[in-house]
Order: C-alpha cells, then structure tokens, then sequence
C-alpha cells in the first residue's frame, strides 16, 4: 500500500435528491497519469473537488498520501486546476503567482518564472491577466499548479482552450512530471489526450464508476 497515492472507499456525494457520486472505490498509484472520462454531469468534476477536499462526501472515506480527507481538510503537496482558473485580472501573471505563493512561502521568485515559462508564457510580460485569451489563462492556471513542485496534480480539463502547439506543450510538459514521480489526474473530452497521456482510464456516467 506504500504505493497508493489515493485511497478512495465507498465514496458517495448526494446534494438533495440528486445523487452525484455513486459508491466510487479506486486506488491510485504513484508516478501515474490516470484519465476520467464521461459526458458533462457525470460526476467528473465532483470527485475531483472531494479528492482536493473542496467538497464533502455523503459517505465514504478519501486518503490521501495515507491522510483521511475530512472537512476542511486538503491533501499536502498538490496542485489543481478545478474549473476555470480564477486570478486577478489587474495583475500580470508573475504578480498573480507571487501573491499565491506567499501563502506558502515556499518557493523562490526564480522558481515562480519557470513554471510560467514551461507552460509557453513569458513571465517577464506586462500584459494584465485580464487582457489574457481562455488559453493563455488555461496555461496559467497550469503554471500555478505545479509551481510548487506537488507530488499530485489533479487537473478538471487542463487543455480547455489550448491551441494545437498549447495541446502539445501542456501534454509533453505531463509526461515529463511523470517521469519525475509526479501522480496525475486528468479529464478531458479529447480522446487523443487520454490515449496519449494516460496508464489507466475510469469512465464515470451518472456518478458510477464503469468497470
């Protein structure tokens, strides 16, 4: 069990009368990139937010890193992008980043610049966020995902919005945090992603995990 990243018992998610999450059981282990699939509504996002504890399951149990996620609780060392990435829009992209990275202090200015860089942007810009395209706040919200070198990224449509050199970039830039030991989540609507980043692949349709 050393292995396992995620632990994930009995996990249901009902909001009134409205079941999101169906008995959903999975172990996830290290160093993977592991897919989910499913149309719009099928509990994708749902999971995703009660894995970083921004929701709390009806029932169930959620461990991560061997940590019960409980309320008010958040796993250590992870990164996310859940839905569309939320900055200031009157500040540059390295002022956005700095400010997160404050909250931690863990990370040097330096650091901070390179994360922007691996995702294609130029840290040194003086564009304000708010003048940014959807791709270039998608690549963003990338940079500020792994800019504190998390052994978890969880990642709700990491390529939305991404032009076909940004699809690429984003995609080699995974399997390089692979490589590093790095344990991904995805999902994404484009098959080609998930075939070509992923070890294993869940499918998920009205809150069931398909087998």
């Amino acid at each position: 069990m050393d292995n396992v990243v995620i632990s994930i018992k009995g996990l249901t998610k009902q909001v009134k009368d409205n079941i999101i999450l169906d008995n959903i059981n999975i172990d996830i282990a290290r160093g993977k990139i592991v897919g989910f699939i499913g149309r719009n509504g099928s509990g994708k996002t749902m999971l995703f937010k009660t894995i970083c504890g921004l929701a709390n399951p009806s029932s169930g149990q959620i461990f991560v890193f061997g940590k019960k996620i409980e309320h008010g609780s958040f796993p250590v060392n992870f990164g996310a992008i859940i839905e569309n990435p939320g900055f200031i829009p009157n500040y540059t992209a390295f002022a956005n980043l700095k400010m997160l990275a404050s909250i931690k202090n863990i990370i040097s200015d330096e650091e901070i610049k390179k994360s922007i860089e691996k995702v294609g942007l130029d840290p040194n810009e003086k564009k304000k966020v708010g003048k940014y395209s959807l791709g270039m706040k998608q690549r963003l919200g990338i940079a500020q995902a792994i800019m504190e070198k998390p052994e978890l990224l969880i990642l709700d449509e990491p390529m939305n919005g991404l032009d076909k050199d940004g699809v690429v970039l984003i995609r080699n830039l995974l399997l390089e945090l692979r490589e590093t030991g790095v344990t991904i989540l995805i999902s994404s609507h484009n098959s080609e992603d998930i075939k070509v980043l992923c070890d294993k692949v869940f499918e998920l349709d009205r809150g069931k995990l398909l087998l």
